[in-house]
């Protein structure tokens, strides 16, 4: 405390004259807040993005799109880093090319190599379907195919 000549006789009074209050209802209620706006965040995400396999159906609407139109710079582009390191730019592996037009028919979220994929299912001109694989890579890849009669 101060000392000193203070223009009235009085010291000033002390500034915290109480005893301190605990809110612990403020400190959950600012967690709980928190992980709400966190869940609100990745609902929102799929709202925005879809889930992965509406992710992978259109990634593969998409490349079978730009293989019907004779575009082998983005169907390229939607391959995996795998792939593309083995193909020269602007070509498609021919177990990648269905009978066009071909429809993207459904999907189904599966496990290969201990990694989380997608299998899209496409329907060929031929009446052949075929499984084409699609992983996360930055975005949504085709990574593979295998063919059913």
């Amino acid at each position: 405390m101060t000392t000193g000549p203070f223009l009235y006789d009085d010291e000033p009074p002390p500034l915290h004259t109480g005893t301190p209050r605990r809110r612990p209802g403020l400190v959950i209620g600012l967690l709980l807040g928190t992980v709400l706006v966190a869940v609100g965040m990745v609902a929102a995400l799929y709202l925005v993005r879809g889930s992965p396999a509406e992710q992978s159906e259109e990634a593969v609407a998409v490349f079978l799109a730009a293989l019907d139109q004779g575009d082998g710079e983005t169907a390229h582009a939607l391959l995996c880093a795998e792939v593309r390191d083995r193909t020269d730019a602007g070509e498609v592996p021919p177990e990648y090319l269905p009978a066009l037009p071909a429809e993207v028919v459904g999907s189904e979220q599966t496990e290969v190599d201990g990694r989380s994929v997608v299998e899209v299912e496409v329907l060929g001109a031929d009446g052949v379907t075929t499984s084409f694989i699609v992983r996360n890579e930055d975005g949504a890849r085709v990574c593979g195919t295998s063919s059913a009669g």
